[in-house]
């Protein structure tokens, strides 16, 4: 999409580039979990930066829980459980070393377990402003004139849908996995003929919401992602 490098770190400055390098091979697994990178001299001659330029890419990677520095032992990769893998720059190191289907499918499996539930949430307990902004996010699936346009509307769709459940713990979730819907919804739009295929079942979903329906909500969150499926299947083949 357009905006997604608004959601990332950005690499135009020195040490934001250098971020992106080392935050890949710790993605890629070049410097696995456990592992001391090389020494501050040694990593910084490599890349061709200054010891400023690389300090400060340091700092980005310990700030997302990649990286720990420790007085006479080094700075060490942290184990991979602790990593936010949802974390805009760290999805976007991962896509970078990964095939995007495996981790479609790996989302699919996350939006199995929150999006029906959270349809249901929705249903009971979306305020009028909530339900305008599902109806806006729909409006925009309708009239976009492009791709980015559509998918974009798509991502407000399911971030409003979230926010409308009344949990903020959700609707948290909802913000945090903006570039992960953003990647998923782009990669399958591109490789399908005809990406509103899924505005009816969309619409559905926006029926039963605003119907008040709970079981229906649930019950159209689980074909909209059933369909969902099927279309990344389809990829594959």
């Amino acid at each position: 999409m357009a905006d997604r490098g608004k959601r990332t770190y950005s690499r135009r400055s020195l040490h934001g580039k250098v971020a992106h390098t080392l935050g890949t091979r710790i993605m890629s697994g070049e410097y696995a979990p456990g592992a001391l990178l090389p020494n501050e001299d040694t990593l910084s001659g490599e890349l061709g930066v200054s010891r400023t330029a690389l300090r400060e890419a340091i700092k980005v990677l310990t700030s997302k829980g990649l990286i720990e520095s420790r007085p006479k032992i080094g700075t060490r990769v942290r184990p991979q459980r602790v990593w936010n893998l949802l974390d805009p720059d760290i999805l976007a190191w991962s896509l970078a070393t990964r095939p995007v289907l495996e981790f479609i499918d790996k989302l699919l499996e996350l939006r199995e377990m929150v999006e029906p539930g959270a349809a249901a949430l929705a249903a009971r307990n979306h305020t009028p402003a909530q339900a305008e902004a599902l109806r806006l996010a729909f409006a925009g699936m309708v009239a976009a004139p492009d791709l980015d346009a559509w998918n974009a509307a798509d991502v407000r769709f399911h971030q409003a849908l979230m926010a409308a459940t009344g949990n903020e713990l959700i609707a948290s979730l909802g913000a945090l996995i903006d570039l992960a819907l953003s990647t998923s919804f782009d990669f399958t739009a591109k490789h399908i003929p005809a990406p509103r295929q899924g505005l009816p079942l969309h619409k559905i979903l926006l029926e039963r919401v605003l119907a008040r329906d709970v079981d229906g909500a649930q019950e159209a969150a689980h074909a909209l992602l059933k369909d969902a499926k099927a279309t990344v299947a389809e990829i594959k083949i």
